[in-house]
C-alpha cells in the first residue's frame, strides 16, 4: 500500500477490524518510511454475476434494480425491502454459477414476499407476471388463502 504523504510503497497493519456490516475490513497502517498512519478498507473483490432477462439480453446484476421493485411492492407495508434484496443479493453472489436468469431473481423475490406479507407479494406479483385482469388476482389471492 502506497502511503498518502511520502508514496513509500510498504507498509505494516497496526490494527483490524471489519466494519459493521461485515462487508469491508478497515485496517490502520504504517508507512515504514516515514511513519505517518492512514486508514484503508478492503472489500473482497468478486466476479460480477450476468442476468439473462427475458428477451434474451444480458445486463450485470444490480441490486437497487431489485429493490426499486421490492419497494414499490412493500410500500406501505411493513416489510424491509432492504432486507429482502439484500438476501436475494447474496444468494445470487455466493451461488456458483455467474448467469442467473430474471425469472430466477423473481421467484426468489416473490418466495421471500410470500413469506414475509401477502399484500407485498400480490402486489410484486401482479407485475412480475403481469397480471392482465381481475380474475387473476383473484386466484392469486385464492392460492394464498388455501395456503393457510
Amino acid at each position: 500500500m502506497k502511503c498518502p504523504v511520502c508514496s513509500y510503497h510498504e507498509s505494516k497493519v497496526v490494527d483490524s477490524r471489519p466494519s459493521s456490516d461485515f462487508t469491508t475490513i478497515r485496517r490502520r497502517r504504517e508507512c515504514l518510511s516515514c511513519q505517518h498512519r492512514f486508514k484503508t478498507y478492503e472489500v473482497v473483490d468478486t466476479i460480477r454475476t450476468v442476468v439473462i432477462k427475458k428477451d434474451g439480453t444480458k445486463e450485470l446484476f444490480d441490486k437497487n434494480k431489485l429493490l426499486v421493485g421490492l419497494l414499490k411492492a412493500c410500500e406501505k407495508r411493513p416489510v424491509k425491502a432492504e432486507v429482502i434484496a439484500n438476501e436475494i443479493e447474496a444468494a445470487v453472489v455466493n451461488s456458483l454459477n455467474r448467469e442467473i436468469t430474471s425469472a430466477a431473481i423473481g421467484e426468489m423475490a416473490m418466495a421471500k414476499l410470500r413469506q414475509a406479507d401477502p399484500v407485498a407479494y400480490v402486489r410484486f406479483a401482479s407485475v412480475y407476471r403481469e397480471f392482465k385482469d381481475v380474475d387473476t388476482f383473484v386466484r392469486e389471492i385464492e392460492g394464498l388463502k388455501s395456503e393457510k
